[in-house]
């Protein structure tokens, strides 16, 4: 993985750099663990289960993590099921959980 290609997923590389105090190796090593997160896994189960309440849990989480690597593509996504889930709103969340782990994907083929 490589900055440019950070950059070209649409990362705002420079604030995600900024909170790791500058260090490049440091914050790909951040983002290397943040897309490794068990909790997208576990989204996926709480989801599939209808538990709305452990899944608003898992992804609020998440959504700290994605946002302090200022992931924002995959970010977008979170906020988006977050909300959603913050209103317990009964939708489909296939669509919306694929497309969140896409993103994800596509992060750790850089």
């Amino acid at each position: 993985m490589k900055m440019d290609d950070l950059r070209e997923y649409g990362a705002n590389v420079d604030e995600g750099l900024e909170r790791c105090m500058g260090m490049e190796d440091f914050y790909l090593e951040m983002i290397e663990l943040g897309i490794s997160d068990e909790r997208f896994e576990q989204l996926g189960k709480d989801l599939e289960a209808n538990n709305l309440d452990d899944a608003f849990e898992t992804v609020h989480a998440l959504k700290g993590v994605i946002g302090n690597l200022a992931l924002t593509p995959l970010y977008e996504t979170i906020c988006e099921v977050t909300e959603h889930l913050r209103s317990r709103e009964e939708i489909d969340y296939k669509p919306l959980y694929d497309k969140l782990i896409e993103q994800r994907n596509q992060l750790k083929e850089l």
